[in-house]
Formats: C-alpha cells, structure tokens, sequence
C-alpha cells in the first residue's frame, strides 16, 4: 500500500480545542494540510470570536456528519448586561447603548433563565448563516437589507450561572444543537428589560467528546510537522460512542460491506430511529445498520469501508 492508499484508508475523529480567531473552516483546512487528507469537516461551527470543542471528522468517517451534527452542545458564555448589539455579540454596533447602572440582581436573573428551558422558539440573530431564499443572512444584513429569520424549536436542558460579576454574567449552557448562544443573550437581555449580549463563548462539549478529549490546535500543529499525529486520532466507532452496537464477526463484516441484511438477535437494542453501529472484533466501525422490525433483520444503511 503506497503513501497516497494508507492515506484514504484514514478514518477517524479530531477532537480540537479551537483557539479565538479562526473560522471552523480555517481549522479544518489546517487539518487537511497537516495530514495531507483532502476529506475532512467540522460537525458544527464554532464563530472566530468562540473557543473550544470542534470536532473534525478525517477520512471516510466524514459520512458520520449528519449524525455527529446532531449532537448537544454545551457552552460556558460570557454575557454583559446593560445593552444590545445587532449581532447580538461584541462583534456589532450598538442598538442600545449602555445604561449603568445595571439594577438586576442573581435572584431576578436566575428567575429569568427558567423561561429559556426546555423546548423553546428561537431566532437566529441576522448576522448568521442561515440561508433566506438562497443568500446568507449575514450577507444580507451587511448590505442593510432586511433579513427576517422565521423561528425554529430548539432545546435547551439546563442554565446555570457559575459566576455573577455583574454587569458580566457566566452561564453554563446545555443545549441542543442549532441553539445560538447569542440569540439567548439576546432574548435574556429583552426579558430582563436591560438589553444584553455575548461577549465570550467556550464549548466545552460536543456530543460525547468534552475538552478532556480536545487537543489544542497548536499541539496538533507541532505533530504534523513531527510526523506523529496519528496520536490522537480517535476511531470513528467512537464518534457515535453513545449509540448501542453489534459486534461482527469476519465473516458477517463481509456481507455487511457487501450490502447484505443480517438476523438481528432478539437481545439486540436498536437505538434512536432503530440504528445501531456494526463494529468488527477489532473495534473498527463497519456500518450503520437499520432494524427491519418485519423481517427482523439488520440492513446496512451507511458501510464505512470496503
């Protein structure tokens, strides 16, 4: 096998602890320069102002996106009370100029949180990446036009705030994904009637990977350039690490690749949409496979290797 073939034989998971400053998209170019593997995305963007946990799938393990994606989120965000921007961050101009002092206490602003759990209605701020009729809109709104976003439900599990140094506020945000962080400021600050916005943002989760697993973009940097970076390529069975799985033998590893249906073992448990991950005895992620609940068989639905 030449250099070129054990490089698309590559499949795995990056999990980054992206620095300020640099798009997603900026990570993940680095990632195909230092490896040399043109495949490879992130499974959910981080802004530039935002740091943390951005996962990057490397190889054929990129075709795990949609269900990697997926995933909840958690965040630790800064946000200032006392005015709104119209990016709703730092980033923007103000809409509504600072007033000190801010008269809200920990107690009303805790109270004000409890409006934003459980299954909510959210706008995306206008300068964002959701598409209007086929534009960004943050490439309408840089324009002056007028972008309006049409709601859309998103979770958010849990909100507490770990530290109150008002006018600042840290709030440890668990959610699902989709949420924009700077959209609740934003709608914190309307509630309180104060105005509000984001003014740091770090995640620290991304669906099972946490910054205990994320390596700092430097050090992975430093590796490539040692040669050495393999190190912290984590199998792409463990992306879905939370999903139940079946273990393979060789011979059914052959017909799962081929495409053929396999019994399903009446202990089996299927997971979310009767999916499960087909792993082979050494660990390897084969396929994700769909329980025919008539037939009662597993039928490949994405095979990960040939």
């Amino acid at each position: 096998m030449d250099n070129q073939d054990l490089k698309n034989a590559i499949s795995g998971v990056l999990v980054i602890d992206k620095p300020i400053g640099m798009t997603s998209h900026d990570v993940v170019n680095a990632v195909r320069f230092g490896t040399g593997i043109r495949r490879a995305g992130h499974t959910g963007t981080l802004d530039p102002r935002a740091s943390g946990v951005l996962v990057i799938l490397v190889g054929p393990a990129v075709r795990l996106s949609e269900y990697v994606s997926a995933s909840d989120k958690r965040y630790q965000a800064i946000i200032r009370m006392g005015a709104s921007t119209d990016t709703f961050d730092a980033d923007g101009r103000f809409t509504q100029q600072p007033n000190t002092p801010v008269v809200v206490t920990e107690a009303q602003f805790e109270e004000t949180l409890k409006q934003f759990v459980g299954e909510i209605e959210q706008t995306p701020p206008p300068y964002s990446a959701v598409k209007v009729r086929g534009r960004r809109a943050y490439d309408m709104a840089r324009k002056g036009e007028e972008v309006e976003l049409a709601p859309r439900k998103i979770n958010v599990y849990h909100l507490e705030v770990l530290e109150w140094a008002p006018p600042e506020v840290v709030v440890d945000v668990h959610c699902s994904s989709g949420t924009y962080v700077r959209s609740l400021a934003n709608d914190m600050g309307n509630a309180l009637g104060c105005g509000a916005y984001l003014v740091g943002l770090r995640r620290t989760k991304s669906g099972r990977f946490s910054l205990r697993d994320a390596t700092p973009l430097r050090k992975l940097q430093e590796s490539f350039r040692a040669g050495n970076w393999y190190q912290y390529l984590i199998p792409a069975a463990e992306a879905l690490g939370d999903w139940p799985a079946i273990e393979l033998d060789p011979d059914t590893v052959e017909n799962v690749k081929h495409g053929h249906r396999i019994p399903a073992n009446p202990a089996d448990k299927p997971g979310i949409d009767n999916l499960v991950r087909g792993v082979s005895m050494a660990g390897e992620l084969v396929a994700l496979m769909e329980l025919d609940s008539a037939t009662s068989e597993w039928q490949p639905k994405k095979v990960f290797f040939s």
